[in-house]
């Protein structure tokens, strides 16, 4: 799919007002004394699930044709496999109401609902520890081969070992008894928020994951005008690092193809100011390769003055503006970035494209994880505003359970 290739922008209010109508349905149901009550609530509690995770799968799908680099095609896409998940969830309940009308009352339905999280957790408790493992892994290869025992290249460390412990105590917790007492119910409380929120922070992982993998692996039209290197680091004697070189022989093979298919040449914005341990700027640096590369000094600017993401994009497209109001512009960073970058340079409203370069496959999962913590912290509100969502849906659903009816 063509990104940018939709003006209609996707959302979800269909959610809010289905949300709004399932329990009014509900309550007239109850009202109207029909026949088999838990067996049409366990119906249409089915039927509402598959139409959020319809509704959620093509909003993700028009999200990635009207701007792919937004939170919203994280939310998409990783709670929609959470629903996904409910849709069976209420289709066992459904079954068993057919099955057991008498046995299988209102009190098991809110118990099957309130452990919907847990075993949505258990299910993919063995992606979630692969990941844990692999992080674990890499970050001892990354340390020992970088010899950099900084506290950025120990991030994984810590990550791992939450997740492993997180899914130690969730396995613990699946092993203890659910008593519907009240005097059971605050204890019950506490350890439905842990996993709602141990829940929370997979569906956002799970939907990083889905949007960095799209857009690390898009290939953008052969059209563009300028193509932004984002700058990561210089060698003591001020080359380029490995990494740096990468993406600027990524950004060469892109212009290189786009001239042999269109015959039109990009110009490079080269950005990346000077770090206090380095000789020069990255963007000084950067423009040497350049032109050891082959690329003309014409052809190259040089933005020397931004000091992080945000900055690089920001005055990047002062510079393009200047140049071309109307260009079509692609950023050159490492796959593992790519995704993020788009989300800075959407914030200061310029459309462009990520081209992503390749880095050594240790470097990913770690890096990876500090893009998804830097995400997360980016939108604080939102991601609170979700998550008090959660909250508030298990606290309920464990106070529904723990009555007695």
């Amino acid at each position: 799919m063509k990104f940018y290739s939709s003006t209609e922008k996707p959302n979800i209010y269909s959610i809010l007002y289905l949300t709004l109508a399932v329990p009014l349905l509900l309550i007239v149901l109850d009202m109207q004394n029909v026949p088999g009550l838990l067996l049409w609530a366990n119906a249409v509690m089915m039927v509402y699930f598959a139409l959020v995770v319809l509704l959620l799968f093509t909003a993700f799908r028009k999200q990635i044709a009207y701007n792919p680099y937004s939170y919203n095609t994280i939310l998409y896409s990783g709670f929609g496999f959470f629903m996904l998940f409910m849709v069976w969830n209420h289709l066992y309940m459904l079954i068993q109401s057919v099955r057991n009308p008498v046995g299988f009352g209102l009190q098991q339905m809110f118990f099957t609902l309130l452990n919907s999280g847990k075993n949505y957790l258990l299910l993919t408790m063995p992606l979630l520890a692969g990941t844990a493992i692999a992080l674990l892994v890499s970050n001892i290869i990354l340390v020992v081969s970088t010899r950099d025992f900084f506290f950025h290249n120990s991030f994984g460390f810590i990550l791992s070992f939450l997740i492993l412990a997180g899914l130690s105590g969730i396995g613990i917790l699946s092993y203890l008894h659910y008593s519907s007492g009240r005097k059971d119910m605050i204890v019950n409380l506490f350890l439905n928020l842990i996993i709602a929120l141990f829940l929370y922070f997979e569906c956002m992982l799970t939907g990083t994951v889905i949007a960095n993998l799209i857009t690390a692996n898009y290939h953008p039209e052969p059209d563009k005008d300028f193509l932004i290197v984002l700058g990561c680091g210089l060698e003591k004697d001020g080359t380029p690092s490995p990494l740096l070189q990468k993406r600027l022989n990524t950004a060469v093979s892109f212009a290189d193809h786009q001239e042999q298919k269109t015959g039109k040449e990009s110009v490079f914005v080269v950005s990346g100011g000077k770090g206090a341990d380095e000789c020069q700027s990255e963007a000084s640096s950067m423009k040497n390769y350049l032109q050891g590369r082959g690329i003309p000094a014409e052809r190259i600017i040089m933005e020397d003055q931004s000091v992080n993401t945000h900055e690089n994009m920001l005055f990047s497209k002062d510079i393009i503006m200047r140049e071309n109001a109307e260009a079509a512009v692609a950023f050159v960073t490492t796959k593992y970035h790519v995704f993020r970058a788009g989300v800075k340079a959407n914030r200061i409203h310029m459309k462009a494209v990520g081209i992503g370069s390749p880095a050594r496959w240790f470097y990913w999962p770690s890096a990876a994880m500090r893009e998804f913590v830097g995400l997360m912290a980016e939108q604080r509100k939102k991601h609170a505003m979700v998550l008090i969502g959660l909250i508030l849906f298990y606290s309920i659903l464990t106070f529904l359970a723990s009555r007695p009816i």
